[in-house]
Parts: C-alpha cells; sequence; structure tokens
C-alpha cells in the first residue's frame, strides 16, 4: 500500500491561511458571559451542537450565575436545565463535581493552565484548549470533529492521526499568532462550507480573494 502524500508545512500554511481569509471575523458560536459560563458551555458541547448547548445557556446562567450556586443544585435539578442535549446525565454530574472543586480548591476561579483545567471532571484536552484561548487568550488549538476531518481531508495529517498529534501538527504549522483565530475559521469552514456530507475535491471549496 502507497505511503500516504501529506502537505509540506508550506503547503498547509497556505490552506489554514486561506481559510482563515474566508471567515476573518471567525469567533465561538457559543453563548457565554465569564470563564465559568464558557467552561460549563464547552463541556455540554461534547457530541452534540453548539446550537442545542446555546438553547439551554440563557436558563442555565440566569439559575447557575457562579460556581457555588451550580455546586449546591441537585443533580436532578442540572439535568432538567440540560435534558436537551446528549448525554446530559453523565454531563450534569460533571457540571455539578466540577463547580464543586472549583469552589473547594480554586476559590471559585477558573484554573489558567491545562494541567488543572483537564483535572475537572468531564474535561479533555479540546474543552481546556477552548477555555485557554477564548476565556484567557492564551495560544491553543481545540481540535473538534470539524478540526479533525478538515486537517485529514486536506492531507495537513494521516488519517489516523490522533487529536493531540493534529493539534501538534497545526501548532507547528503556523505561529501562535494565528492559533486561535485558526481553530475558529477551520471549525466554521467545516461547519459551513466543507461538511462532512461534502465529497468533493476539498480545494474546491476553498475560496481565494
Amino acid at each position: 500500500m502507497p505511503k500516504e502524500k501529506l502537505l509540506s508545512t508550506e503547503e498547509a500554511r497556505k490552506v489554514l491561511r486561506t481559510i482563515n481569509q474566508m471567515y476573518p471575523d471567525a469567533k465561538s458560536e457559543l453563548v457565554w458571559d465569564n470563564k465559568f459560563h464558557l467552561l460549563c458551555a464547552v463541556l455540554m458541547s461534547a457530541q452534540t451542537t453548539d446550537k442545542m448547548v446555546n438553547r439551554v445557556m440563557p436558563k442555565f446562567i440566569e439559575d447557575y450565575p457562579n460556581p457555588d450556586a451550580l455546586a449546591k443544585a441537585s443533580i436532578k435539578d442540572i439535568e432538567n436545565h440540560i435534558s436537551k442535549i446528549g448525554l446530559f446525565h453523565s454531563k450534569a454530574k460533571h457540571l455539578k463535581e466540577t463547580a464543586k472543586i472549583l469552589v473547594d480548591k480554586y476559590h471559585s476561579q477558573i484554573p489558567k493552565n491545562k494541567k488543572d483545567l483537564v483535572s475537572l471532571p468531564g474535561v479533555g484536552e479540546k474543552t481546556a484548549n477552548v477555555v485557554l484561548a477564548d476565556g484567557f487568550g492564551v495560544p491553543a488549538i481545540a481540535v473538534d470533529t470539524h478540526v479533525s476531518r478538515i486537517s485529514k481531508r486536506f492531507h495537513i495529517v494521516p488519517q489516523n492521526a490522533k487529536p493531540l498529534e493534529i493539534e501538534q501538527r497545526l501548532e507547528e504549522v503556523l505561529p501562535k499568532d494565528e492559533w486561535i483565530h485558526t481553530h475558529h475559521a477551520v471549525i466554521l469552514f467545516g461547519r459551513y462550507s466543507m461538511t462532512a456530507r461534502d465529497k468533493d475535491d476539498p480545494y474546491t471549496y476553498l475560496k481565494t480573494k
């Protein structure tokens, strides 16, 4: 079986920068008003859509304004708030446990480093990177299904690349000051320009100026 041909660093950078130009105002589509609610929203967004999370966030924000309020809520009450989204039973449990840890260990503040973030229940690499990037402005690339698919379709990474390998490759390709915007631009490109159903040559979906 022939070895998969991958893009060079320069070729990969050109693809990603073209996507950046297509979405100059790219940012998260999740609804949140502070770092705590950002963490909650991203935790809830696993294996569901941002639109579904956004439907529950306004009431969630109103009823749980801070970690203490969420930590004191019953699991049943939290489940009732987020029952429209997938895996709401486990997510409600993680939200309550995370809120309690934030209160007890971090004085209700959101940690600013990945090691502490990924130690929270239900928080993985992707969630931690989104919180760091969007909440604190720390350069990071979060690999979700869109970022993974687009990176593979353009042969920036091998087809069997794991999320961490994709993250590391994209960080190699781009300078740090482009990481956050690129992450959001690639998500929007995968969501609206080249969806999972689109099977044509991926370059036909790139709109160059």
